[in-house]
């Protein structure tokens, strides 16, 4: 695996090293040895799927909170996103700073987002699934979230009419 820095500290793109034939190709997805020698989080509680009909669906922007916040490991596997990550550590030389990638099906590269990151996406295409490898449990009580157009971060999300919950629509302003 290649481990890719991103602009906000702690982030990083995953580039898949992959061990190609005339069958197709093979290539490890997850290597605790790796991520850790990078300094990341090895340990993983959970996996997740989350599945998209629609192009434009926007999921976000979503954390946990302590005492249970979490790292993420995110691939696209059917479709493509637009993904989304925000820097929510006060000490942190990039605070309040989002980044975005996609992620697809056919470029088979994985973001790596850190704890006391908020995590969003928009579907770039109908029929869009979502891997996650998490390092926490999900506590529904810590499960918070920001505003996906808040001013405070100034997104820039691709053109067109979004399908957003009810939920992600409703938060509040971002205060520190």
């Amino acid at each position: 695996m290649k481990f890719i820095a991103l602009p906000v500290d702690g982030a990083f793109l995953v580039e898949l090293e992959k061990n190609e034939d005339e069958r197709g190709f093979f290539t490890r997805s997850w290597c605790k040895k790796e991520f850790e020698a990078q300094g990341l989080k090895g340990n993983l509680a959970q996996c997740s799927i989350s599945f998209n009909k629609k192009k434009l669906t926007l999921r976000g922007m979503h954390y946990q909170c302590a005492p249970y916040v979490e790292t993420k490991l995110v691939r696209c596997t059917m479709g493509a996103i637009y993904d989304v990550i925000i820097d929510l550590r006060p000490d942190s030389l990039t605070f309040k700073k989002w980044h975005a990638v996609e992620l697809s099906a056919r470029n088979h590269k994985m973001l790596y987002i850190p704890e006391n990151f908020a995590h969003g996406y928009l579907t770039l295409e109908d029929n869009s699934e979502v891997f996650y490898q998490i390092s926490e449990f999900y506590h529904p009580e810590c499960s918070k979230g920001l505003r996906w157009d808040d001013p405070a971060f100034g997104i820039k999300w691709p053109k067109g009419k979004k399908l957003i919950c009810d939920r992600d629509l409703k938060y509040a302003d971002f205060k520190i």
